[in-house]
């Protein structure tokens, strides 16, 4: 019993904060960490506008690039960093449940729109479960991470949900 309840402890506190310590328990029956997360934090970007970048964007949500101690990576127009998950590899998103409850699909009523240094060109939008719209990068479905502030970047490079999470660069590739 106390085994379990030390077990449930460090999940929730991995859920809290990917910048946290990996925990030494599997996250889900499927998974676990296979590399200590990174965090970084970013300050020398442009401000946020005043849309929230969790909710959809009634002309359509923006994605702009910033620069971070990853290079420059993309991030919604609040400041929030952008992510892809790895075992994703359509436009078919696969984070639902607790997984989209840690990884917010960043979503859009209209077309989403390129800020500075971000392809017009790879930006989509794919059809989720609920009916919703999820943006597109490259092919890929995009997530916030729930947990972070504006311009920090917890979560880049980490295994959980039975995937890898990387932060994406306006190429469209994962970040270094």
């Amino acid at each position: 019993m106390r085994t379990r309840l030390v077990a449930a402890i460090t999940l929730l506190g991995v859920l809290a904060s990917c910048g946290a310590e990996a925990p030494a328990t599997p996250l889900t029956e499927n998974s676990t960490p296979t590399s200590s997360p990174t965090t970084a934090t970013t300050r020398t970007s442009p401000e946020p506008s005043l849309s929230s970048s969790v909710q959809a964007a009634t002309q359509g949500q923006q994605v702009i690039a910033a620069e971070s101690d990853f290079g420059t990576i993309l991030f919604g127009d609040t400041g929030q960093a952008i992510y892809l998950f790895d075992v994703e590899t359509t436009s078919r998103p696969r984070c639902y449940g607790p997984c989209a409850e840690a990884w917010p699909p960043v979503l859009t009523d209209g077309a989403p729109r390129a800020g500075e240094r971000v392809q017009q060109s790879l930006l989509g939008t794919t059809q989720r479960a609920d009916g919703t719209t999820q943006v597109t990068y490259d092919g890929h479905p995009l997530y916030f991470y729930a947990h972070e502030g504006t311009y920090e970047v917890k979560c880049h490079d980490v295994f959980l949900n039975g995937g890898t999470w990387y932060a994406i660069q306006p190429d469209g590739h994962p970040a270094p």
